[in-house]
């Protein structure tokens, strides 16, 4: 795949992102540490929803610091399904044309309506996601990142990486995928969401093969992790990883990139 390890920012944000109704309904887990410092522990932002990730992401302005938050999530589709609607080949038109559908379901509704297919975007292909932003299963989450997450952040002058806004801003927001994380490394992908046992010891798996990259997590929230049968926890703390990426090719700047 070519991947190449880049400078980790000064502060890493880890975001398992929720579609649901209501606004995400404090369901998004949220974590970060600060790469500089290798004895610093992962800390958590706590329980939020989309507007309470929008006020974090802004709040990390405050500090002086570079922040990098990756959020597990699309941020866009591909040229294809933005061609058949004669959408522009810009992120920024793709992302205001999917928020005047009004909603995640009219929105997939009148893609639907003019094709069944589901395509991949170049960065699926290349990084390894599991599925479509135009799955069953994900397209709540991309039409609310794209529209109540990153349009209002994008508004408010913070990088859309490697979409949209300045290059130079210290506060990027960018698209993370555990599963790539967990393919990148060689740890399981599968098998670690679900009650009772084995999920549990593969999310304790999880947990010290994390430990033992270097990424200092608490007991208190390697507990945590462990007992959380969705794996949402896991998923952020995969998502404070040093960010490994190839280079995203120039179709990135309107499908997104997975870093």
């Amino acid at each position: 795949m070519g991947a190449e390890r880049r400078v980790p920012p000064t502060v890493l944000h880890g975001v398992d992102f929720s579609g649901a109704d209501g606004g995400g309904t404090a369901k998004i887990r949220a974590v970060w540490r600060d790469p500089s410092d290798r004895m610093a522990p992962v800390r958590s932002h706590g329980r939020l929803d989309r507007r309470g990730l929008v006020r974090a992401v802004l709040a990390s302005r405050d500090d002086g610091r570079r922040h990098l938050w990756r959020v597990d999530a699309p941020m866009s589709v591909p040229l294809e399904v933005a061609a058949a609607f004669d959408v522009p080949a810009d992120w920024a038109a793709i992302a205001g044309w999917m928020q005047s559908l009004g909603s995640p379901r009219h929105w997939r509704s009148t893609v639907r309506d003019r094709t069944r297919r589901e395509p991949r975007r170049a960065c699926d292909r290349e990084l390894s996601t599991p599925m479509s932003p135009l799955n069953l299963r994900v397209f709540k989450q991309t039409w609310t990142f794209a529209c109540e997450v990153l349009l209002p952040l994008a508004a408010e002058g913070v990088r859309i990486e490697p979409c949209a806004g300045d290059p130079a801003s210290a506060v990027r927001i960018a698209e993370g995928c555990p599963s790539t994380v967990l393919h990148l490394n060689g740890w399981p992908r599968r098998g670690y969401k679900g009650a009772g046992e084995p999920p549990r010891q593969v999310r304790a798996g999880i947990v010290a093969n994390l430990r033992s990259a270097g990424i200092v997590i608490p007991d208190a929230l390697a507990d945590e992790a462990e007992r959380d049968e969705e794996g949402d926890l896991v998923d952020a703390l995969l998502l404070v990883t040093d960010p490994v990426s190839s280079a995203p090719p120039a179709v990135a700047q309107a499908e997104g990139w997975v870093y």
